[in-house]
Order: structure tokens, then C-alpha cells, then sequence
């Protein structure tokens, strides 16, 4: 390789556009922006949303939603989830979080609920169980405790 062979990466290197500098340039007399018009002109560009002085879509929309800051959400364990851990140890949510069933963010409130099948004994610590949870829990010889 010597010296004259090197160039330029291909579609690294770019011209400018020469904007208005005469018709033989292809960018003359408009320069670009068309036939006269807000956008032609000097400063010609308004800020997002502006509809030319009609109400802009944002403001013409109504307004809808609400969002409850004191709701609590809960992060949701299906029966089948924990029919599937050691059933030496009570179920808390610092173990589901051991585990990585659920984040540590998550173990403020623990919901149990009832999809899936049971057959083992646990004893289980919830915030929260939905009536279908309780009955497969207890079915199976376990208990079910609500932590405050």
C-alpha cells in the first residue's frame, strides 16, 4: 500500500450543501425551502404543536385518566409457583426474592392466587391471598398467614 492508495472509508466523507449560491449549484434561488411561506423565511419555524393559530390537537382533545396515588399494587403468585419450591421452609417474600420469583422492589406486597394445583404442605406468608389460594392451601395440609 502506498501513499496515494489511501481514501476515505466509503460514505465518510461529505460535501456540504452550498445553499443559495446561484442556479448552476442546484441550490440557487430558493435555496431548498421552496416558494415563500412561514418556513422560507428568516426564523420561519414555530415551536411543536403550533396549528398556524387554530387550537392545537393537544388542546382540543379532552382530558381523560386518573392515577390513584394511594394504590397499592401487588406483585402476583400463582398456587403453581409455589408448588414447585422445598416444602421444608415456610414461604415468605424474602424467599420468594431469594429465589428470584420476585424482585426485591417487589416483596413490599405479595398477593397469592389460586391458578394452578397444590399437593404439598406449606405454610405461607402473604400480604394478600385470593379465596381460591386459601381453600388449595389449606386443602393440601398447609396454612395460609396474612402479613401486615
Amino acid at each position: 500500500m502506498r501513499l496515494e492508495e489511501l481514501r476515505p472509508a466509503k460514505g465518510e466523507k461529505r460535501k456540504n450543501k452550498r445553499l443559495a449560491r446561484g442556479n448552476g449549484s442546484g441550490h440557487g434561488s430558493t435555496a431548498t425551502k421552496g416558494n415563500k411561506g412561514q418556513k422560507a423565511r428568516s426564523g420561519g419555524y414555530h415551536k411543536v404543536g403550533f396549528e398556524g393559530g387554530q387550537m392545537p390537537l393537544q388542546r382540543r382533545l379532552p382530558k381523560f385518566g386518573f392515577n390513584n396515588i394511594f394504590k397499592t399494587s401487588y406483585s402476583l403468585i400463582n398456587v403453581s409457583k409455589i408448588a414447585s419450591m422445598p416444602n421444608d421452609r415456610e414461604i415468605t417474600p424474602e424467599l420468594l426474592v431469594e429465589m428470584g420469583i420476585i424482585s426485591a422492589s417487589e416483596s413490599s406486597s405479595v398477593k397469592i392466587l389460586g391458578n394452578g394445583e397444590i399437593k404439598k404442605a406449606y405454610t405461607v406468608k402473604a400480604h394478600k391471598f385470593s379465596k381460591s389460594a386459601v381453600e388449595k392451601i389449606s386443602k393440601a395440609g398447609g396454612k395460609a398467614e396474612v402479613i401486615n
